[in-house]
């Protein structure tokens, strides 16, 4: 009575679990014409017809007789460089079983079988290579889903034409198959076998709630399980096996077994794309009724391991009594091509070794998808085309790019070139745009986009940018004007409006932009008619400085002159060397003065910027970012709405003032990636204020020394910025002539900026090193800590 009560129970559970399982499956019959069910197993299967566009449906003849519903047809895929894509609908961080199996069968004018690449995502899953067309070609996949979707891709074929004949998805139960290593690997299934079977037949559902496919050990093929050690006998049984372990293997598969009956059990297999790590399960289960007296110890003899060989295998007492699963399971192992596994029994054992089954799946490293904020642009891209841009499936980069993108081979990949040109695309550009800072190319000419061009400012790489015969509307930004690489813009024939920027005009960019009539060149005259009176006002300047000199030299030779014939005798004829390399004076002086005294009107002095438009673009001093060498430096954003960073002189001294000037003097003259650049001063109300470009990341000492509040800096990074300081220091070095010496490098000298590319800043104790200077003083500057030893 209580064993008919426990089966009762059994079933009832299991029941509804299948249900429940068999509506949360997918199963897709590639190049079938209609849905269906298939009639062996209840399992419904649908059509790819509105699923996959691509590629054609084939009939399929088996020479080996009669074929199941599914395999009686199967879809063929061009042979070029694009990759044929299904996408399969996933939830999140659930662990499901993805099958794709293929027949080749016979078909007309076919004289090589096809071999291709199988993905999943960006990761490559199998090569496929057909040697037997009647053979049904299984590749199984066991994942835990990364995002609300996968895709299975097809590509890259060397010999013949990609297919498929099915694509399966079967969602697992929480705690099946979870590993210590998923979040960078997938379990690939080399082997599932099922020993003792009744059949050549493999048991999958319904017997196998979640439909895995359990090969029998009768089925026969080149050196799959072969090398059976004398004495093995199969065994039997109709009772119930308790299979509540962490896989649910099906029990119909635990009925059955192999026996060593003279004391081995020994197979050997091959397993494709060995050697490589694996995680392994071998599952026994006691089905035969042992006496009193007697007992079935044995060990794992081949493969050796230590851990798994030394430790002796009790069924009953493993598993807490007979009919019941053991499944002890070998987490990371390595394995050969050719696998050879054997189990002795122990000597004071009476009975020989059993199996009921084995599972071998290899960890498969995940592959990177494309920057997923390039993937983002693309595919709002891809929806405003009408035409085949809409068909680019799967990873854009991964396996092989779409055909309107180029990628570069970065982990992860970025997209560095677009092509739409003609598409009939319509809408607005899409503003994420500005995060694809590896964007070197832009075509998007020849579309009916409207809209204003979106902010691009931050794409640092692009050379090349076309925008013409488009319908978009609104300013030219100015950014273009101060994009690094830029090389070539087009935007004739829109409806652009308002004054181009000056720096598109001066010849160094490949500029178009007929076609706009609102756009307006007063930029371009309004650059030309400030450089004349520029180029005016300086030889003006030259001219009166050469004639005040020449009248103040007449003077003083005179004064001279009259003294020696006076005075002879009454004062000192050795008056000290007046260097006049820089002149200081300890009164508050103006932008005029510092200019003159400290001859940097020569030097081509940065942009003065008046005291009003830095308290404008500072809010009034109200956003502290730091503490410079000699004042507090606060945040700011000019009106043209470019970020600086202002730092403010609180040393009113000959020697705070020496280092004013010395800054402004040398940033003035020195311009390289790897410096942070000056863009203007201010000497004003007693003022003294340098003016910089806002350095987003702050200082390289912040980031080492307070990681909590910063990016972290792996060493590749700490590699680059080295690398960029050393650069900077080297232009400084070598570049210049004079060259420059710094005099103070330290990590808070040495800022970050948004794409995290190193500046060297701080000149204020920097020196010149003048050719035919034959001492150099020794004299120690710069901050306690980072001076050379010596």
């Amino acid at each position: 009575m209580g064993l008919i009560l426990n089966t009762l129970l059994l079933i009832l559970c299991l029941i509804p679990s299948s249900l429940c399982q068999v509506k949360e499956f997918i199963s897709i019959d590639c190049g079938g014409t209609s849905n269906y069910t298939d009639p062996h197993n209840s399992l419904e299967w649908i059509s790819d017809t509105g699923i996959m566009s691509q590629g054609k449906p084939l009939q399929v003849e088996n020479p080996n007789g009669d074929l199941q519903p599914q395999y009686k047809t199967r879809r063929d895929f061009p042979v070029d460089d694009k990759k044929y894509c299904y996408t399969l609908s996933t939830e999140e961080r659930r662990r499901y079983l993805v099958r794709a199996t293929f027949l080749y069968g016979t078909s007309a004018n076919e004289d090589t079988y096809p071999k291709f690449l199988l993905y999943l995502d960006a990761t490559k899953w199998a090569t496929v290579t057909v040697q037997d067309a009647s053979r049904v070609y299984v590749k199984e996949m066991i994942i835990r889903a990364p995002s609300d979707s996968i895709d299975v891709c097809l590509c890259c074929a060397t010999t013949g034409s990609p297919f498929i004949s099915t694509l399966e998805l079967r969602r697992l139960n929480l705690s099946m198959y979870a590993t210590d290593f998923e979040d960078g690997f997938y379990l690939k299934v080399a082997a599932r076998v099922n020993f003792g079977a009744a059949s050549k037949e493999a048991v999958r559902y319904p017997d196998d709630p979640y439909d895995r496919i359990w090969s029998s050990d009768l089925e026969k093929r080149p050196n799959y399980l072969v090398g059976v050690a004398p004495g093995t006998e199969r065994i039997n049984t109709t009772k119930n096996i308790n299979v509540n372990t962490r896989e649910y293997p099906p029990v119909k598969v635990m009925q059955t077994a192999v026996v060593g009956t003279k004391g081995v059990l020994s197979y050997r297999l091959n397993l494709e794309d060995f050697p490589a790590n694996a995680r392994a399960f071998a599952y026994f289960a006691e089905i035969e009724n042992l006496g009193a007296n007697e007992t079935r110890k044995f060990k794992m003899r081949e493969p050796y391991m230590p851990d798994y060989s030394n430790a002796v295998v009790n069924i009953a007492e493993n598993a807490n009594g007979s009919y019941t699963l053991y499944e002890p399971s070998y987490m990371n192992v390595t394995l050969d091509f050719v696998l050879t596994f054997s189990f002795m029994k122990t000597t004071d054992s009476n009975r020989g070794p059993l199996l009921n089954a084995i599972e071998i799946s290899k960890y498969v490293q995940i592959g990177s998808k494309t920057d997923e904020q390039d993937v983002n642009v693309l595919n709002a891209l891809r929806t405003m085309s009408a035409e085949s841009v809409q068909t680019s499936e799967g990873d854009p980069c991964v396996p092989a790019p779409w055909e309107w993108v180029t990628c570069s081979s970065n982990i992860p990949p970025r997209i560095t070139k677009i092509m739409l040109s003609g598409k009939n695309m319509q809408g607005e550009i899409p503003s994420g745009l500005e995060n694809m800072d590896a964007l070197t190319e832009l075509w998007l000419d020849g579309n009916s986009l409207t809209g204003s061009i979106p902010d691009m400012s931050r794409l640092v790489n692009i050379k090349i940018v076309h925008l013409e015969n488009n319908k978009l509307s609104g300013p030219l930004p100015s950014y273009f004007g101060r994009l690094p690489s830029l090389q070539e813009l087009y935007v004739q024939n829109n409806s652009l409006s308002g004054k181009i920027p000056s720096a598109l005009l001066a010849g160094n960019v490949t500029f178009n932009y007929k076609g706009n009539p609102g756009l307006s060149q007063k930029g371009k005259h309004k650059a030309h008619y400030t450089m004349i009176l520029g180029i005016s006002i300086g030889i003006l300047a030259i001219i009166a400085f050469l004639l005040l000199g020449s009248l103040l030299l007449l003077r003083y030779l005179r004064k001279k002159t009259c003294q020696r014939s006076d005075d002879k005798g009454m004062y000192p004829t050795n008056f000290p060397a007046i260097n006049d390399s820089l002149r200081i004076s300890n009164k508050p002086s103006s932008s005029y003065s510092i200019a003159r005294g400290g001859h940097l009107m020569d030097e081509g002095v940065a942009i003065f910027i008046p005291l009003y438009e830095i308290e404008e673009a500072t809010d009034s001093f109200s956003k502290q970012i730091g503490k410079g060498s000699f004042g507090p430096v606060y945040y700011g954003r000019m009106k043209d709405g470019k970020e600086v960073a202002v730092k403010t002189m609180a040393d009113s001294t000959s020697h705070g003032t020496k280092q004013f000037v010395t800054e402004v003097a040398l940033l003035s003259r020195i311009h390289h990636r790897n410096l942070v650049p000056l863009i203007g001063y201010c000497e004003e109300a007693n003022q003294r204020m340098l003016v910089y470009e806002y350095m987003h990341h702050g200082t390289l000492r912040d980031h080492i020394h307070d990681s909590s509040k910063h990016k972290h800096l792996d060493w590749l990074a700490r590699l680059h910025i080295a690398e960029d300081a050393a650069k900077g220091l080297e232009y400084l070095h070598t570049g210049c002539n004079p060259s420059i010496i710094h005099r103070d490098v330290k990590t808070s000298n040495i800022l970050l900026d948004v794409h995290m590319r190193a500046k060297v800043s701080d000149f204020g104790l920097s020196r010149q090193a003048e050719e035919d200077l034959t001492h150099i003083s020794s004299v120690a500057r710069g901050t306690v800590g980072y001076l050379d030893p010596e």
